[in-house]
């Protein structure tokens, strides 16, 4: 059988290896185990694993050496089921199984993604002795890696006798795939302390746990280290090393590395370009990309991505456009992965026709391309169209996933549809995608609908509740008015030790200020600082909010003022502050403070100077702020209309406030005729009520508060038939005045409760 190795080594093609085959066939040889062995291994490697297959079903008596060359066929092939049913069979029939046989096994039950079956292999390796054989260890630790089972792998890697470079290298791999970068840079340490010399595969981890810890002074260590052992010329190694600088927010590192590569590759370019991207340097990503082409080096999808990323934060729609001819030109396949780029990339420049134009053409069997679509429309505010898109996409047959769901629920949400919620609802029940992304979007749709009790099941149904699932649960219920609910929420997140961040903070604040409760907000207050929470320019402008609402107007400009930075947001709430507590003349000062310091006061940072002078009863600032709004660029809406026309009809002037309504180009909503019917009530325009009573019954509003001062208008006049008209027609139409009621706190517990409750 010798002399016809060399012939089995010679066949340069399918047809020469089955004339071989059929000699040996003729002359009886393929009888002969060896002889079957390398045909099976031969068909396999010209590409004929149905061949092989032939070849080993035809033999009588296949050996453990052949059973394991047709194992490793099918492993090459990523055939990994097929490799496990093997395995089994092999065992059913109590064939012997050598060594060898275990790491194609372990790989191929690597590929299925099945712990149960590589613990069943496992403890065969052990039962058979063989659990001290290094290849098999090692082949158990880069099993136990790739299914998430660390535990499992340092116990086997714990246990071995001899630990070589190879089994250092699968253990900090597996450590650092598994977000564990820390114990990679430690297991490390370890390797080097044993006097094992790294090579250039376990830098490769060494390198990517640097990137994920993002520890600057550890990446140069591991830099000079490639650099000592004269590992530099290894291409995979200079590309991650390129990645760890740009995630250690140390371009100018990845730039030196860049710079020293003899003959870049395309992963070296575009690892460049990405580091260029994840510093802000768009513009030199670009220039990057020029020298790429200059260089003759072809780009690959992930260039281009990258490239179309720069692009599109620049909002360069040339450049762009001229990547995107590129990417034509070179007919690099957009179905998949440079589809959502390119939309990404024209969304960015505002082009949403040319997005649904790519959506049409490339996105039909793409549900990755319809998310990004979707998504973006509703970033833009653009629900209808988001729905609609997503209605298209179901048309099409395209199963929707977790992310175009969750995208869709918000849209439904931010529409005010709950119709459309529901049946987004219904149909992620019907298809099982009851992911924590859906939770948190279902939660949020319905408590901004106003279905709270629906919201709060769902909630009560979620098992394994994140950080961001009692975020949003506390937030809808502060946000529904049931702040008491939220504050209980939140103090039963500190009892139970869950990790509390910024936004949960946020949402106690502000259920703190909707009660007007400052005990509770300073002891919040307190927590934040206590717990080492970084300054937030969010929570800071709560807390200014908070103290304010509560009456602690100092604390709230000492809040202000401690504040290193400073929004329109900030500025606005603190001009409120003031107004609230009648300190006209300090909000005044205040809002020329703000601008002289460069920062452009938006539409509710007048409302607010004007809800200030309103309250102060300061008509000409009133009139002089509203009618400086246009030199800022802001047109008035209902809202400033409903502030200046309450200004002057609290004043008295109620004429000059019905002159302003009627020069409105928007229309006047209940809000307008509400502020001017509480200004006839004060200076006792009789004459004016009845027509502003026929304008607001022609009003649409669901405000039981214009009705309520009508009604009591009357009253105060004795038209006692009127009075009850008003109220008669609040009742007709299903309107009924929202209880009042007020809270107090019993044995560190808030409670809250109505006219006429005994409870």
């Amino acid at each position: 059988m010798t002399q016809y190795m060399p012939l089995f080594r010679s066949c340069s093609s399918l047809w020469s290896l089955t004339q071989l085959h059929a000699h040996l066939v003729v002359t009886g040889l393929h009888k002969n185990p060896l002889a079957s062995t390398k045909l099976i291994e031969s068909y396999s490697q010209m590409g004929s694993l149905q061949s092989s297959r032939l070849v080993f079903e035809t033999f009588s008596s296949p050996d453990s050496f052949m059973w394991g060359v047709m194992l490793k066929c099918h492993l090459w092939n990523n055939f990994y089921d097929d490799v496990v049913s093997l395995y089994h069979h092999m065992v059913s029939l109590q064939t012997h199984i050598c060594r060898f046989v275990y790491p194609s096994v372990l790989r191929a039950v690597s590929g299925i993604g099945d712990l149960g079956v590589g613990k069943k292999v496992h403890g065969r390796i052990i039962k058979c002795g063989l659990d001290t054989d290094t290849v098999i260890e090692t082949s158990l630790l880069g099993m136990y890696g790739e299914l998430c089972s660390l535990g499992d792998a340092r116990k086997v890697f714990d246990k071995m006798c001899e630990r070589d470079v190879v089994s250092f290298s699968s253990i900090i791999s597996s450590h650092v795939e598994n977000a564990e970068a820390r114990e990679g840079l430690e297991m490390f340490r370890c390797m080097v302390s044993e006097g094992i010399e790294p090579d250039s595969v376990s830098m490769l981890s060494v390198a990517e746990a640097c990137a994920r810890f993002d520890c600057l002074r550890l990446a140069k260590s591991v830099h000079a280290h490639v650099i000592r052992k004269e590992m530099g010329n290894d291409g995979n190694l200079n590309n991650f090393l390129l990645i760890m600088y740009s995630q250690c927010d140390c371009l100018s590192g990845a730039k030196t590395i860049f710079e020293n590569i003899i003959d870049p590759s395309t992963a070296s370019w575009t690892s460049m370009i990405s580091s260029y991207n994840q510093s802000g340097c768009f513009q030199e990503a670009i220039n990057i990309f020029i020298r790429m082409q200059k260089s003759k080096v072809e780009p690959n999808a992930v260039t281009m991505i990258s490239i179309l990323n720069s692009c599109a934060r620049l909002c360069s729609l040339r450049e762009g456009k001229s990547v995107h001819c590129f990417i034509l030109r070179k007919a690099m396949d957009a179905d998949m992965d440079l589809g959502p780029a390119l939309i990404d990339f024209y969304a960015a420049c505002r082009k949403m026709c040319c997005c649904e134009k790519l959506l049409r053409l490339i996105g039909n069997n793409s549900v990755i391309t319809w998310n990004t679509l979707i998504s973006l429309y509703t970033q833009e505010g653009s629900y209808q169209k988001a729905l609609g898109l997503f209605a298209d996409m179901l048309s099409k047959g395209i199963m929707p996933d977790s992310f175009s769901l969750a995208s869709s629920i918000s849209a439904s949400a931010n529409a005010g549809s709950i119709q459309l919620g529901q049946q987004i609802h219904g149909l992620v029940l019907k298809i099982g995608l009851m992911s924590e992304f859906v939770h948190n979007s279902l939660i949020d749709m319905y408590s901004k609908c106003g279905f709270v009790g629906l919201a709060c099941m769902i909630f009560d149904k979620v098992t394994q509740k994140s950080i961001v699932t009692w975020n949003c649960m506390m937030s809808s219920l502060s946000q529904n008015g049931m702040s008491v609910e939220a504050l209980d929420l939140f103090d039963e997140m500190c009892f139970n030790g869950l990790g509390v961040n910024e936004v949960t903070f946020l949402s106690a604040i502000q259920a703190c200020s909707n009660l007007g409760y400052m005990k509770k907000g300073k002891w919040i207050h307190h927590k934040i600082i206590t717990w080492g929470t970084q300054k937030d320019l969010y929570i800071d402008t709560a807390l200014i909010d908070m103290y304010a609402k509560c009456g602690d107007l100092r604390t709230a400009q000492g809040v202000f003022d401690s504040m290193s930075e400073k929004s329109v947001v900030s500025w606005s709430t603190m001009i409120s502050a003031y107004g609230m507590h009648g300190q006209i003349n300090a909000a005044i000062s205040l809002f020329n403070e703000m601008v002289q310091s460069g920062i452009k006061p938006n539409e509710v940072t007048f409302m607010n100077i004007l809800s200030a002078c309103s309250h102060a009863g300061s008509v000409e600032e009133g009139k002089l702020y509203f009618n400086s709004m246009k030199d800022f660029g802001i047109e008035p809406n209902t809202e400033h209309f409903a502030s200046i026309v309450d200004l002057l009809s609290r004043a008295g002037d109620i004429d000059r406030a019905y002159e302003i309504m009627k020069s409105m180009c928007l229309p006047v909503d209940a809000s307008i005729w509400g502020a001017l019917l509480n200004g006839c009530r004060i200076h006792k325009r009789m004459d004016l009520v009845k027509s502003i009573t026929r304008e607001l019954m022609e009003i649409n509003t669901d405000d039981t508060g214009y009705y309520t001062l009508l009604s009591n208008i009357y009253a105060e006049e004795g038209n006692w038939d009127e009075s009850k008209k008003v109220r008669s027609r609040m009742e007709g139409i299903g309107l009924q005045k929202v209880p009042g009621y007020s809270t107090i706190q019993t044995d560190k517990k808030i409670y809250r409760f109505g006219a006429g409750e005994t409870s």
